[in-house]
């Protein structure tokens, strides 16, 4: 285990957690790998908030709704035999990318019709969102238990990977307390990495001229990114392929939420009141690339091209082009 980093052990002790304590993979993904990985993002949030930078808040948070789902592109590459939406034996992932797509409808109609003082200067749209995740966890997690009825017509064969047995053997020695502590430990240093991001940010942002949007949507959106590229890489080695694809849409969701602790934070008013062309065309592109996901892990085609699959191939597509315009547009 010594020559995994953090990112990597911390997949690891979710796919182990899940097996010792029964709990469906796609759960774990949506709540242990997601809650984790999203610290950065929680440290960024908060920290821009109390700076009253609404612009680097919201175009990093809703600029990286699209890069996490980009980075299923990147676990796509790594699988050799078939693409990744079509391993999945359940419908859960599916479940979760329509959760998200309808809290991001929810937060498009709040932008649309305006957002407004609930109590003091926290707005109702980030409390409805909060609201709605809630409702959205319970609901998964009891869909959850009763889709094993649900059966794909053809699921790809796997073949033996004696690197991932010896992963799975190694931590296998592991008491569940060290497990436990271990993690904590992990996400500690994930928590500590993300601290400094929004200061160099925003001095990037100033020094280059490039201003807060485009690099909150960009660099920091990226930056803050990095553990969930390396979590969800590790888990499709580990082949937990949809603790993989819900440790993306599970940390979509949680960045979703944490608009109310930004909202909180935010002492100038409803942070939702400051969204700009960047950040509403960056949620527009969350929505697209989810649903072309979702139809991936439907449709559950077998063929790769440039040893990705044929949605994965699309989302990087609308992932570069969105690139471009975020610059045009800053």
């Amino acid at each position: 285990m010594r020559r995994l980093g953090r990112g990597h052990e911390i997949s690891v002790y979710a796919d182990e957690i899940s097996d010792r304590k029964r709990i469906g993979k796609a759960f774990m993904g949506l709540i242990f790998l997601a809650a984790i990985t999203e610290l950065p993002e929680l440290v960024t949030t908060i920290t821009a908030a109390i700076e009253a930078n609404a612009a680097l808040l919201l175009n990093n948070m809703f600029g990286g709704i699209v890069l996490q789902t980009a980075i299923l592109v990147a676990a796509d590459a790594v699988i050799r035999q078939a693409p990744l939406t079509s391993y999945p034996r359940n419908p859960t992932p599916v479940l979760e990318a329509s959760f998200l797509l309808l809290l991001l409808a929810l937060l498009m109609s709040v932008i649309s019709i305006g957002e407004a003082p609930l109590v003091a200067h926290l707005g109702y749209g980030t409390v409805l969102l909060a609201a709605a995740y809630a409702l959205s966890l319970w609901l998964l997690r009891n869909l959850d238990n009763h889709s094993a009825s649900w059966t794909p017509i053809e699921i790809p064969e796997e073949r033996d990977q004696g690197q991932v047995s010896a992963w799975r053997r190694d931590v296998g020695q592991i008491s569940f307390s060290a497990l436990t502590w271990r993690s904590v430990a992990a996400a500690g240093v994930i928590l500590f990495c993300g601290v400094l991001l929004v200061e160099l940010a925003d001095t990037i942002a100033r020094q280059s001229g490039l201003g807060s949007s485009f690099i909150g949507v960009t660099l920091l959106a990226a930056s803050t990114s990095l553990p969930e590229l390396s979590t969800t890489v590790m888990a499709v080695r580990l082949r937990s392929y949809t603790m993989a694809i819900s440790n993306i849409f599970g940390s979509n969701l949680i960045m979703l939420v944490l608009l109310l602790p930004a909202d909180f934070f935010y002492t100038p008013g409803p942070v939702l009141a400051h969204v700009d062309r960047s950040a509403a065309f960056a949620l527009v592109a969350g929505m697209i690339v989810t649903v072309i996901y979702v139809i991936g892990l439907v449709v559950r085609r077998n063929r790769k091209i440039f040893g990705m699959g044929w949605d994965s191939v699309a989302v990087l597509a609308v992932y570069l082009t969105s690139l471009v315009i975020f610059y045009l547009i800053r």
